[in-house]
């Protein structure tokens, strides 16, 4: 397996001290793994122009541990399009290092520069394109015999109870002078945190604002609105998709309470920053200005919280979705239920046998895989997920259990390398269950639904009979089935669910 590491990881690999502790995680495991560790030729070029001399020395001694690559393959048509957009010497060594997995030279390549992402979506291999977390994650899901963690639980813990000595904080105490003090003054305060092996790894605080917050330190001046702060936010690269997991919890916060905004306020000086900042404006934050402090200037990030929902791009207005649009009910077996949905537990199933302890479980972003006669779902679709029977009889274990809504379908799969390929990030199938779905039956290969997980509905959740007594369903849907917009809303009033993400 070759995969091509693009410049600035490996510039942060070598480097003197550590800058990125996450790419030592990266490294341990393409050694693990006995992957050949690739450079592309421009990008010793790029090195030797780094501002910083003692990297250039040390990456000139030690660029022997990549193996480089001793040709480049031929510009097609759609590289030179590309190419007649790039306006530096910078962005055409990014066509040229993005050019080699294209043309698969390469197996994978590994690069947070968002520009070459967008790259790779022009070209159409941007499922052979990852960030470190991303990567981590493929690891993880194709060997779990070989994962560092067996659990890692988000959970609620008072300030109190969490070790500021540990090694996790010791960014926010160089950023910030007064961190240790805040810390302890907040020790009866309730926090997000992530704790495995005794170790943090990740950490959230959130605090709720009302209209009359002072914000004089902010530029632009905020106007008088509800709003969340998102107070403390850090999340180390595992594998695990924590940063999705804790955007959830931020948005359900943020349900909860009924706010107008969500913001935050962060340095933008180190690549654990930026990889937040750029996590944010995935999920639909937007920079809105500064904020001055004794300790610097920091960014200020804003998110509307019940924008216009986006059809297109559901996630950068999620949860908001949209009632103008079609409503789809899907069955989804037993097995693979609470996998994919653990906030979805039911009370016959174990809270022990679903610690998210798989990438899929925090997730967001998620794939259901199909072979319905309906595959003409579009972008911002609401689907309702349905548990099939389970230890009983159908009529009274058979549940409504979650909303979700429809990001894009995938119909156009080029073989079974690629359907893995797609599949890969959010699903709960490992990769020869992958196969048997590709191969089941050849004259009706599978298509992928991309959809972004909304909401479990509480408990009791909506049984058949109930579905039955209404006139609602009579039996369990086959595949994709669409449902009526009176139907779909008599099922959110049964199931009590919170509609206040639902924007008419």
């Amino acid at each position: 397996m070759r995969i091509l590491i693009d410049t600035n990881i490996i510039i942060h690999r070598e480097a003197n001290r550590v800058i990125n502790e996450d790419i030592g995680l990266l490294f341990n495991w393409l050694d693990k793994l006995k992957f050949d560790k690739c450079i592309h030729p421009l990008s010793i070029e790029e090195i030797s122009g780094y501002q910083d001399e003692n990297v250039v020395k040390t990456m000139k001694i030690k660029i022997d541990n990549y193996n480089q690559l001793k040709t480049e393959s031929v510009d097609d048509q759609l590289i030179r399009q590309i190419r007649q957009t790039d306006n530096s010497r910078n962005d055409f060594i990014d066509t040229s290092i993005v050019k080699e997995v294209y043309n698969n030279r390469v197996d994978y390549l590994i690069t947070e520069d968002r520009g070459i992402h967008r790259k790779a979506n022009l070209l159409g291999c941007s499922e052979k394109v990852f960030k470190i977390d991303t990567f981590l994650e493929k690891c993880i899901a194709e060997n779990p015999e070989l994962k560092n963690y067996q659990v890692l639980a988000v959970k609620k813990e008072y300030f109190g109870n969490i070790n500021i000595n540990d090694v996790f904080f010791d960014s926010f105490k160089q950023d910030y002078d007064e961190f240790e003090n805040w810390f302890n003054k907040k020790a009866d305060n309730i926090s997000y945190v992530c704790i495995t092996d005794g170790n943090v790894k990740a950490f959230l605080y959130l605090k709720q604002e009302d209209k009359n917050e002072i914000y004089n330190d902010i530029e632009p001046s905020f106007p008088q609105k509800r709003r969340l702060k998102i107070g403390t936010f850090k999340v180390t690269s595992t594998g695990y998709k924590l940063g999705e997991r804790f955007l959830k919890v931020i948005f359900d916060n943020a349900l909860q309470y009924n706010v107008e905004e969500i913001y935050v306020t962060i340095f933008d000086k180190r690549d654990e920053q930026l990889r937040l900042i750029y996590l944010l404006e995935d999920w639909g934050f937007r920079h809105w200005g500064t904020k001055t402090t004794d300790n610097g200037v920091e960014q200020v990030f804003v998110r509307e919280f019940k924008p216009t929902p986006n059809l297109q791009q559901p996630k950068l207005s999620f949860p908001a979705v949209s009632k103008n649009t079609r409503k789809w009910i899907v069955p989804i077996y037993p097995a693979y239920h609470t996998e994919l949905f653990p906030d979805s537990i039911l009370n016959n199933e174990s809270p022990q046998d679903f610690s998210e302890n798989k990438p899929y479980r925090n997730a967001i972003k998620k794939v259901y895989i199909s072979r319905s006669i309906n595959r003409n779902l579009n972008g911002g679709d609401l689907v309702l997920f349905y548990r099939t029977k389970f230890n009983g009889p159908a009529h009274h274990t058979s549940v409504i259990s979650t909303i979700g809504v429809v990001e894009n379908v995938v119909t156009n799969i080029r073989d079974e390398n690629h359907f893995i390929e797609l599949c890969r990030k959010r699903s709960v199938f490992d990769n020869e269950e992958l196969k048997k779905h590709w191969n089941w039956n050849k004259y009706n290969r599978p298509f992928i639904v991309n959809f972004l997980y909304i909401e479990s509905f509480p408990m009791p959740k909506v049984n058949l009979k109930k579905l039955r007594d209404l006139n609602i369903l009579q039996d369990a849907p086959r595949g994709f089935e669409p449902i009526s917009d009176v139907k779909f809303e008599q099922i959110l009033i049964e199931a009590r669910a919170n509609e206040s993400y639902i924007i008419d």
